[in-house]
């Protein structure tokens, strides 16, 4: 049901009509060389033309949050979506697929033709430093939600890929561990997305780093069958970069395309191995064919017809805007505190919350909303106190290869105070806590281009003599590689970047240089850092994108601008990467806690917005706790104390220990919002918007003494012990409670779960439910049906999420929830010849708001 407000989703576009026949007869017109040339990159980003066919070079881009473009240069702006973990929380496929035709848009803008994205690996263990690219806990979720992005990117004819191609569900030595997965551990849960996605008609598929049961995926099986096997995949695999490390072992499996390239191992090594009899032409041949078969789908090959017109949202920010209260995940709410009524009233459309009564059926930690059994008319709020260091600078996106550099963002604080103006209601703000992050790069706000005056920062790219080879101006003191001349300054021996900086603050401030190998920074010609930074790990997030850093300090005063010159050598396998950045002296902390404290007490409601950095949640690293850093958990505490109405917006793309969400009345998770961060937020505070979102994974109290696994492999091997219990279904296993279960969130109304019947279909089975909006305000409800199967000798039947389905109601109003079965859900893997068998029976089906709270139950009826 499309709702008031909601988006249309565009429709997959038809395939093009490819016929097999005419692309064999392109393959043949080319000699070995040139078949096995088109197999691997011709950059970074580009892959290999063949103007004898009509092919063109096709771009390529990371994801999946926006479309950075073949270049990291800040110039190039993109739109910004919330990550992946807010797009799960949806629950809501046609928002999703219309996300998907927003990127194909921004691709098609840019020349891209193949998107990085979607992920698909697992929420495993919150403790995943990726955890924020990828969907869920779920592989139904992950699926659905991956098979709705695919056909939104896909229609407007953009290659979406699949990936990482299997088991890459943690980031510790993630480019050599060896996952050990059972057989139908690894058809059930790991594979069940991709295959999903399959389904969806998905053009490309990335293999990853990783081994799986001993194999290097580039050189797996898994690639032949089941991917292009049954599943029937006729599409292209490509490596995750630097992913293939043999000639033979990779060229012979199921690998189509080797990226970046030129590749070494699959220029004249591969043309030798297939002359000597040692890879089958015929291998070769299906490769090629396949890369033709994507050019022909994305437009870059002559003689088939071009995609249609990517169907771009004619508001895109207004979509960006929806889907971050979509995304948000109202975990608590006594008292109805929220939505908030700023002065003189309640704003239009708001009204009173009351949480769900009721218990889980004896199940730990269910989730019942903290139920009260009245709540007070809404106050108005005339003074709020906005607090924390997310606050006036949130966290949109995660660290690691697949940032964007959107243009404009807008901030928890700045969404607020626009969504408050003229309503009387004043807005304080203070920061509370500083975190320990990496330092900041120079900005347009701080720093100008010593050569030309502007905004900015010089970078120059000098020869092995010092003299300069060529020099752009950049708009951020952090280069990841070389924008207006690239090929050019590839040649240099060193990078240098400098700018004058405003110094606004006295005291001691911090400087530093970013990059690997012989790096020095001078301030005013006075020697600050002057040293070899040598590189701590191979993992190419470390090398391109976040490298170590040094730092100096020096005391300065407010006058001229200070002229800072940094430099570092340009060597081979060392990357590109370079920042100059300054931060100001920080506040005395206690001081800074005591201020926020202060203002809290001195308001009618506080919202505090607290978060992880790019420290602790990235790519290229696990995270070793699951708490927030700094102080942020003791500001927190102390606001809560403070002002009773203490609103808490959690910012970070994976759960985090929340050890005073007891004594906060209100806490609601944004996620990585994406750009319209504040816009979205303040809608959902005010309640212009409800918080649509449900928990895609589970959320630990803590995570000492949780069913959490292990992201570290020992001597190489990780072993994935747990089986199928995953998340929920482990907490279950283990008798233990989460803070809060799957499924989980709440709205701005109240629901009843009246009844439950499940029949069989000619696909699968239907699950009809019925629900009552008891509350006062027109809601959206995300109905889950889970299943309980008999018992066998690897799964003990436990509950699994079968299916979903939202609805919507107006106040008093019944409706009926139609949730569709996948005859997969009633099926198990059976090791060998024998593949999907039915589950043992008998089949019971549960109905409710999640995991853990699931008030219907009913069989299968014929």
């Amino acid at each position: 049901m499309i709702t008031p407000g909601s988006v249309s989703a565009p429709q997959p576009a038809d395939t093009p009509p490819i016929g097999d026949g005419q692309i064999d007869a392109l393959v043949a017109r080319l000699d070995l060389p040139a078949r096995i040339r088109l197999l691997s990159g011709a950059g970074t980003f580009r892959t290999q033309r063949e103007p004898a066919l009509g092919l063109r070079e096709m771009g390529v881009s990371d994801g999946p949050a926006g479309v950075r473009g073949e270049k990291w240069d800040e110039r190039d702006t993109a739109l910004l979506l919330p990550s992946a973990t807010a797009l799960a929380a949806t629950w809501d496929e046609d928002l999703v697929t219309a996300l998907g035709g927003l990127l194909a848009a921004e691709a098609r803008r840019k020349g891209i033709h193949i998107l990085l994205a979607p992920t698909l690996n697992l929420h495993r263990t919150p403790a995943a430093g990726r955890h924020f690219e990828c969907y869920a806990e779920d592989p139904l979720l992950t699926g659905r939600t991956a098979a709705a992005y695919i056909r939104g990117v896909q229609a407007g004819g953009v290659a979406a890929t699949a990936k990482h191609y299997v088991a890459n569900d943690s980031e510790t030595d993630r480019l050599t561990l060896d996952a050990r997965v059972d057989e139908r551990t690894l058809y059930e849960v790991y594979l069940a997305p991709f295959e999903a996605a399959v389904r969806a008609g998905v053009w490309v598929v990335m293999s990853a780093y990783n081994r799986v049961n001993g194999v290097t995926m580039s050189e797996s099986p898994l690639l032949d069958e089941p991917l292009k096997g049954s599943w029937g995949f006729d599409g292209v695999v490509v490596s995750d970069w630097g992913a293939v490390r043999s000639t033979e072992g990779a060229a012979g499996a199921s690998q189509d395309l080797a990226m970046p390239g030129p590749h070494p191992l699959w220029g004249e090594p591969l043309v030798a191995a297939v002359r000597e009899g040692r890879v089958p032409v015929a291998a070769i041949d299906d490769k090629v064919l396949r890369l033709l078969r994507l050019a022909a789908r994305v437009g870059a090959l002559d003689g088939f017809p071009p995609p249609p017109p990517a169907p771009a949202p004619a508001d895109p920010r207004g979509l960006l805007r929806r889907a971050v209260a979509a995304g948000c995940v109202l975990l608590r709410n006594e008292g109805g505190l929220l939505p908030l009524s700023p002065a003189p009233g309640a704003s239009p459309g708001a009204a009173p919350y009351s949480a769900p009564g009721g218990t889980a059926g004896g199940l730990p930690g269910a989730d019942t909303g903290g139920a009260v059994p009245a709540v007070e008319p809404p106050r108005a709020v005339r003074r709020l106190a906005v607090i924390g260091p997310n606050a006036a600078a949130a966290r949109v996106q995660g660290g690691g290869s697949a940032g964007v550099f959107p243009a404009a963002v807008v901030s928890p604080l700045d969404g607020i105070r626009e969504a408050l103006s003229g309503t009387g209601t004043e807005v304080v703000y203070a920061e509370g806590v500083t975190l320990d992050t990496r330092p900041t790069p120079l900005h347009p706000g701080n720093s100008r281009n010593p050569r030309t005056g502007e905004p900015g920062v010089l970078v120059r790219y000098l020869a092995a003599d010092g003299t300069e080879v060529c020099a752009e101006h950049r708009l951020s003191g952090r280069i990841l590689e070389p924008g207006d001349a690239p090929e050019l300054a590839r040649t240099a021996a060193a990078v240098e970047v400098s700018a004058l900086v405003a110094v606004t603050v006295p005291g001691e401030w911090r400087f530093a240089v970013v990059g690997l190998g012989a790096v020095t920074l001078h301030a005013d010609g006075e020697p600050l850092i002057d040293t070899h930074v040598a590189a701590e790990s191979d993992d190419p997030t470390y090398v391109h994108v976040a490298p170590s850093f040094r730092t100096a300090v020096r005391k300065v005063a407010p006058g001229e601008p200070l002229h800072l010159v940094a430099t570092r050598e340009l060597a081979p396998e060392q990357g590109l990467a370079v920042a100059l950045a300054a931060d100001p002296p920080r506040a005395d902390e206690d001081q800074a806690l005591a201020e926020a404290v202060a203002c809290a007490r001195g308001a009618d409601a506080a919202v505090v917005v607290v978060g992880t950095t790019d420290e602790i949640e990235s790519e290229g690293f696990d995270r070793p706790s699951l708490a927030l850093p700094g102080r942020q958990d003791e500001l927190v505490a102390a606001v809560a104390a403070a002002n009773p109405r203490t609103v808490v917006i959690v910012n970070s793309g994976g759960p985090v220990e929340l050890p005073w969400r007891e004594s906060a009345p209100a806490v609601l998770l944004c996620w990585f919002p994406g750009q319209e961060a504040g816009h979205g937020l303040a809608d959902v505070l005010f309640g212009r918007a409800e918080p649509g979102g449900r928990l895609p994974t589970t959320w630990a109290a803590a995570a000492e003494g949780a069913p959490l696994p292990a992201t570290a492999p020992s001597a190489g091997v990780l072993d994935y012990a747990e089986g199928p219990y995953l998340g929920h279904r482990a907490w279950r296993r283990a008798g233990a409670a989460p803070a809060y279960w799957f499924g989980h969130g709440l709205g701005y109304t109240t629901w009843e779960y009246e009844s439950l019947t499940v029949r069989a279909a000619s696909q699968g089975a239907l699950a009809l439910v019925s629900v009552r909006n008891t509350g006062a305000r027109p809601g959206r409800e995300v109905v889950q049906v889970y299943l309980t199967t008999g018992p066998d000798d690897h799964d003990d039947g436990t509950l699994r999420l079968a299916g979903y389905a939202a609805v919507h109601a107006a106040p008093g109003e019944s409706v009926v929830a139609e949730v569709p079965i996948e005859p997969r859900t009633l099926e198990r893997w059976s090791p060998g010849d024998a593949g999907w068998v039915p589950r043992p029976h008998p089949y019971t089906f549960h109905a409710g708001p999640s995991a853990a709270h699931h008030p219907l139950t009913a069989p299968l009826t014929p």
